[in-house]
């Protein structure tokens, strides 16, 4: 709730409702000995107050000081209060001590000037401002001096430019000075600095981690879980009322072609299902050389993109629940049919398998475009195309096996109502996917209109109304009126029923292991009384590890991401387990980083990376950037052990939920560290 107040506060400022409670005045002050000090009056209106410049972790944020350019001088000290009356209580809010001022509060940091001539100063000072019953957001008051602003018979410390051995500011970065720690916002105010390639905390230690080696690595069975779901998908296809009837067709067509010969119609037969598994997997090559898989993965926790998936979704739910059929053009269909009967050989059955595919699109292609949405975005490089494999192999059985046994076409139920069953349940199921594509958008950009129990409402209700439909409470236009329902669709509705009323005691925090993959967050819930979980105690890499150096603790680095499923499924298989959790929360520091974090970073930082210049706009780039050049990958999750240099203490460790293997990697890294 106190972040949703923040988010209105800011849209009702944004379009100028409320005027600024603060009012500032900046001027330059001569120090003497060649030093300037800039000096950030404010003014602060009767009943409001603003924060000091630290703040502890997890608190309101802190006056900072922004600097946009700086020529012919340097900073000295840090940015803080001189001259004002600092408040302290405990807010029952942030549930912490926290430091404010009231009425009038003078901020000051100072610059030593090297070259008078060429003096210039520009950036910003951000507070946040709140009385009894709302909080301003920390918009930025800017600043600009040049050397005519210097004050009167104000004397250089130094005409010369600096020498090479002398620290220089950065003149295309910003430099953030802030004297706040570890809070969110210390995300937002880091210094460049920490951002050099120079830096001990960020250099890469590639070479050290694979000295440890790798443990957790699952990209073999995660692939084989990619087919496993292909097949599936394409199981499912077969019981659809648009691929079902087409079987005893198309067998019955084969052998009647080749009367005489039976090897010859089953020769044909089985080049007819591997023209199928030829078709379905050309496009799956397609989809990994058109985008590749690091795209693909950038783009699952797009903005754009996961809308896209959502509404594209809703429209297959539609169309499954029979508000409409799609369809591809029937001249598509009739041109592959006149090229199938003017052809021979092989080419003729390829345009058969392709006429196939363009007369079953209306039920298949809900199903392959969930399936390539699912493996593309997953980011293997082989995974779409290992699961189309996966789905024209299942398509593909059923043709071959009847076409060598023809007797079993007798043995097969016959078309009727139960196909349309098999749709509209495929509906369902589109439908209650299509919420978490919403909510991979709503997460990564902090909307906050689709928190985890608003998801799980929708879950429940659309499992329930799916257990209902079985059960034959509720019927659609299209279904035809049955006087009993058989005891395979009373099993499919206990489970559905099932379903939907385990997920409810994840309205009050519980942590659902089922679902984890799907649903949002916990921390995204309002109402919560589940305390299990293990929650990061740093969400900032620098700040994280600071604190570590002052606490003589080893360091866990987590890489996740909101979009990312597997880390959810880590964090309610593995991290719940009470060994892992006490080891996490007691011998680490824990410091979790969002690599889709979507909220943009106070200035645009630009560096070199594989030749060319890359920006860091948000504070993901950020986190995806430090994976990348610290050690050397980019897929979530991924954990690493560090000393207090940052340097890795253990084997790196991926997607693996054997806990016992999970135990031994945290012990590793303890020992080695106590080493």
């Amino acid at each position: 709730m106190k972040k949703i107040f923040f988010v209105f506060a800011s849209m009702l400022l944004s379009l100028n409702m409320w005027a600024d409670p603060v009012s500032w005045n900046f001027k330059l002050v001569d120090k003497d000995n060649g030093e300037v000090e800039l000096l950030c009056e404010a003014t602060i209106q009767q009943g409001w107050h603003l924060y000091d410049t630290e703040i502890p972790q997890g608190g309101p944020v802190a006056t900072n000081i922004t600097i946009d350019e700086v020529k012919g001088a340097t900073a000295v000290g840090t940015f803080k209060a001189i001259g004002s009356k600092l408040h302290k209580e405990y807010d029952n809010i942030f549930e912490m001590e926290i430091g404010y001022y009231e009425t009038k509060a003078t901020f000051a940091q100072r610059f030593k000037v090297t070259d008078k001539k060429a003096f210039t100063v520009k950036g910003d000072v951000r507070a946040q401002a709140c009385n009894d019953k709302e909080c301003t957001p920390p918009l930025p008051n800017d600043f600009s001096f040049t050397a005519k602003d210097l004050p009167a018979g104000f004397v250089g410390a130094s005409t010369e430019k600096p020498k090479d051995n002398e620290p220089k500011a950065p003149e295309t970065d910003k430099i953030v000075i802030s004297a706040a720690t570890a809070d969110t916002v210390l995300a937002q105010t880091i210094s460049v600095a920490k951002y050099n390639e120079d830096s001990d905390l960020w250099a890469p230690v590639i070479d050290e981690l694979k000295s440890h080696g790798a443990a957790g690595d699952l990209s073999k069975e995660s692939l084989f879980g990619t087919f496993f779901w292909g097949f599936i998908g394409g199981l499912i296809a077969l019981l659809t009322p648009c691929v079902w009837p087409i079987i005893p067709m198309t067998v019955s067509f084969f052998l009647k072609r080749n009367k005489k010969s039976k090897a010859k119609a089953i020769k044909d037969a089985v080049t007819y299902g591997l023209a199928i598994i030829l078709i379905y997997l050309t496009l799956g090559l397609l989809i990994t050389f058109l985008f590749g898989a690091s795209a693909l993965n950038e783009l699952s926790t797009n903005m754009i993109f996961n809308l896209f998936l959502f509404g594209l979704l809703i429209v297959f739910a539609a169309s499954f629940l029979g508000a409409f059929e799609i369809v591809l053009p029937s001249s598509w269909t009739n041109k592959m049919d006149s090229k199938a009967d003017s052809t021979t050989g092989f080419v003729s059955i390829f345009f058969m398998a392709f006429t196939l595919a363009l007369v079953s699109f209306s039920c298949t292609g809900p199903i392959i475009g969930t399936l390539l949405v699912e493996t593309a975005t997953s980011g293997a490089i082989l995974g779409p195309a290992v699961g189309m494999f996966g789905f024209a192999l299942a398509l593909a059985i059923p043709f071959t096996l009847f076409a060598i046994f023809p007797s079993w076409l007798n043995s097969m139920p016959k078309s009727g109502g139960w196909l349309n069953s098999v749709k509209v349940v495929l509906g369902f199921l589109e439908l209650a996917l299509a919420f978490k594509f919403l909510s991979v958008a709503d997460m990564t950009n902090k909307w906050g209109i689709l928190d985890r129990e608003v998801f799980l409402v929708l879950w429940i209700v659309i499992f329930a109304l799916l257990g209902m439909y079985l059960l034959g409470k509720l019927r659609f236009a299209h279904d035809s009126e049955s006087s009993h329902i058989s005891v395979f669709r009373l099993f499919m509705a206990i489970v559905s029923l099932s379903f939907a009323v385990y997920m409810v005691p994840g309205l009050w925090g519980a942590p659902l292991r089922a679902i984890s993959a799907f649903a949002p967050l916990p921390n995204t819930q309002d109402f919560n009384l589940y305390e299990g979980g293990v929650h990061a105690k740093f969400d900032d890499y620098d700040a994280g590890m600071e604190y570590a150096r002052k606490n003589n603790k080893p360091v866990i680095v987590d890489f996740s991401g909101y979009g990312c499923v597997n880390c959810r499924d880590m964090e309610t298989s593995v991290w719940i387990d009470s060994r892992v959790k006490h080891i996490l929360e007691n011998d680490y520091v824990l410091i979790t980083l969002m690599v889709d974090d979507k909220e943009k970073l106070p200035q645009t930082i630009e560096i070199e990376e594989n030749g060319k210049t890359t920006k860091l706009k948000t504070i993901g780039d950020k986190w995806s950037y430090l994976q990348r050049r610290k050690f050397g990958t980019n897929s979530q999750p991924y954990y690493v052990t560090l000393d207090l240099d940052g340097k890795p203490i253990g084997p790196s460790y991926a997607y693996d939920k054997d806990i016992e293997k999970y135990l031994l990697f945290l012990n590793t890294g303890l020992e080695n560290f106590k080493k």
